[in-house]
């Protein structure tokens, strides 16, 4: 795989992690990683119900099987979103509390430390992709020229990362 694209799917990696920080809003990716234990087996959630935002602060759980309505909301309270699921019989509600100042800036130190382990992972792409260009030992002006298109290629992505987390910083710290 080549060096462009793993630093794409880094991005989109990150782009992913940052959307399940809530910003106060209900969003359905809040719970796309929490799994039920479904007839034994660790399922995903949006696999057994279907998730809508009927208001911004709302956020509807509606199984297709009402028999696993108490398997999600175990599941919701054990994945500790910081929200108290309420089962009304045939759905599980959601009420997404306003943020509180000292809320809103850890969830913006989590995104900065989500930002890092991207940056983190383009070093560590940039490191294997210097180590195969001094393997196939070019001649040393074209190594040159590899190395610095190389590095510019990091500094675009570095850069894409950094705007990415001052827009999320932007959307936690707005009311």
């Amino acid at each position: 795989m080549n060096t462009e694209t793993k630093m794409k799917q880094t991005i989109e990696n990150l782009k992913s992690r940052l959307v399940t920080i809530r910003a106060g809003r209900a969003n359905p990716s809040m719970v796309s990683n929490i799994m039920v234990d479904y007839y034994g087996v660790p399922t995903p959630i949006q696999s057994l119900a279907n998730i809508t935002v009927p208001e911004a602060k709302e956020l509807f759980i509606k199984p297709y099987d009402r028999s696993t309505l108490k398997e999600i909301e175990k599941a919701i309270n054990a994945a500790n979103l910081g929200i108290s699921p309420t089962n009304n019989g045939e759905m599980i509600i959601l009420t997404i509390p306003d943020l509180t100042e000292d809320r809103r800036r850890e969830f913006v130190k989590q995104a900065k430390a989500i930002g890092e382990e991207a940056k983190v992972a383009l070093r560590n792409i940039r490191q294997d992709a210097k180590e195969e260009i001094k393997l196939e030992e070019y001649p040393e002006d074209e190594e040159k020229l590899m190395l610095d298109d190389l590095q510019d290629t990091i500094n675009k992505y570095n850069s894409e990362v950094d705007e990415l987390i001052k827009e999320k910083e932007k959307e936690l710290l707005e009311i």
